[in-house]
């Protein structure tokens, strides 16, 4: 007859772990559990923020954004910035709608109680923030367990050789985030970031909507209450430029000449985006550029019947993106990115400078502007020596990346168990020691 098995000798059921890359814009969330195989499919991208239409006055929550059919005029509030969390009372309510309650999305709903927190910060947060946060997590929502770290770092967990299972982080690492609230270069050593040399810049996804505001604004009608809508034409027609001569020459091509000396642009460049009228369409639509068309005003369009509203984009299109190579157009007193990148690797040993630079992969929403990866392999060849390797290359899915490495390390139960604070000892120990713990103080 077999031997009687004990209740204490019954193994415990796994827990699950909540991976959230809580950005700025979106939320990365997904539920991984132990020793699985994450993948991107496992990953839910959700708006970050709660949403106001001043037309209709209705609030929308994270995903409900998406049933959304007026999206002019909305008011945004974002519980990120900077890419730190300033704003819990918001935070909370996106946190309990798209994870907690019966409103979550299939695969994310789950019970604090019994789900590990795996939570991906930027570097350098203020401690009063972070504080704030441990607080949260574990007296108002009451995770089981939590690991609190600067997302961008588990990158290396993606492993060099795509069907590796090695547990091992990749040795040398040179992330570059370029997202909505900024861009940072972020070099990574066995796992671990290396914060003498971590760079932020204050072009980001943000300021690239609003100065393309400004300029539509100048130029052709009020937009600057229309942030939703002109984040989607930025997303759909910019580009960067191959280089700044190209720049220049693009430039050119779009300009349309002074008063009594009118010149033909290049309809190359310049396209003309119909505006959604939010009632027969609720997004727009780029189209070759039309000059008789861009010449119609509002004032003798017909009454009756279909109308257009039309926005011509031309030095619009690549001026803007350009800020993250040149921020001094606009007056902001930094560096471009490729030099911000070099300055990152000035404080490093020359050997570990070598391998930083053939290991460069580049993260975030405004990697996916067309161009952007040429143009930074390109202006970082002119400044690092022939004889040095160079090799830049955008992730899969830059939006999911981060969450991908994050989820890759929560699926091994050995890493994380040398990292997860369980909520007895934060009831034990208090915020101070966490705070302690996550910085490596503390062990």
């Amino acid at each position: 007859m077999p031997p009687k098995i004990s209740k204490k000798a019954t193994a415990a059921a796994p827990v699950k772990t909540l991976v959230l890359d809580n950005g700025a814009y979106t939320l990365k969330a997904g539920l991984v559990a132990p020793s699985g195989t994450p993948s991107y499919d496992d990953c839910r991208v959700l708006p970050n923020c709660i949403a106001r239409s001043v037309r209709d006055k209705c609030m929308y929550t994270s995903s409900e954004l998406y049933q959304c059919k007026d999206f002019g005029e909305l008011a945004f509030r974002r519980p990120v910035e900077k890419g730190f969390i300033v704003n819990w009372e918001a935070e909370k309510a996106i946190w309990e709608h798209e994870l907690l309650s019966e409103t979550a999305g299939e695969g994310l709903r789950c019970d604090p109680k019994d789900t590990n927190l795996l939570l991906m910060e930027k570097p350098n947060c203020p401690k009063e923030l972070q504080k704030n946060c441990d607080e949260i997590v574990f007296e108002q929502f009451e995770f089981s367990a939590y690991y609190r770290c600067v997302g961008p770092t588990l990158n290396a967990y993606h492993p060099s050789i795509p069907s590796s299972l090695s547990s091992l982080p990749r040795e040398c690492l040179l992330i570059i985030d370029t997202s909505y609230s900024d861009t940072t270069i972020l070099p990574i050593y066995s796992g671990q970031l290396i914060q003498s040399a971590v760079r932020r810049l204050t072009v980001g996804g943000k300021l690239l909507t609003n100065y393309l505001k400004e300029l539509a604004s100048l130029r052709h009608y009020n937009m600057m209450e229309e942030t939703y809508l002109l984040n989607e034409i930025k997303e759909a027609v910019s580009f960067v430029a191959p280089s700044t001569q190209q720049f220049s020459k693009d430039l050119e091509r779009t300009w349309k000449g002074r008063l009594g000396d009118k010149r033909t642009v290049d309809s190359s460049i310049v396209l003309d985006y119909v505006l959604p009228d939010y009632e027969g369409a609720i997004h727009g639509y780029a189209r070759p550029h039309d000059p008789l068309q861009s010449r119609v005003r509002r004032g003798i369009q017909p009454l009756q019947g279909p109308r257009e509203d039309v926005l011509p984009l031309g030095n619009e299109r690549f001026a803007v993106p350009e800020l993250i190579f040149r921020p001094t157009d606009i007056g902001i007193q930094e560096k471009g990115l490729p030099d911000a990148i070099m300055d990152s690797l000035s404080v490093l040993p020359e050997a570990l400078k070598l391998t930083m630079l053939s290991n460069i992969v580049v993260v975030g929403g405004n990697s996916l502007i067309v161009g952007f990866v040429e143009r930074l392999e390109s202006e970082l060849r002119s400044l690092v020596p022939t004889e040095y390797l160079l090799n830049v290359s955008r992730a899969d899915d830059p939006i999911k990346h981060s969450w991908l490495g994050a989820a890759r390390f929560a699926s091994q139960p050995d890493l994380m168990k040398q990292v997860l604070v369980q909520k007895a000892e934060y009831d034990e120990r208090g915020s101070t020691w966490l705070a302690k713990r996550f910085s490596g103080g503390d062990k």
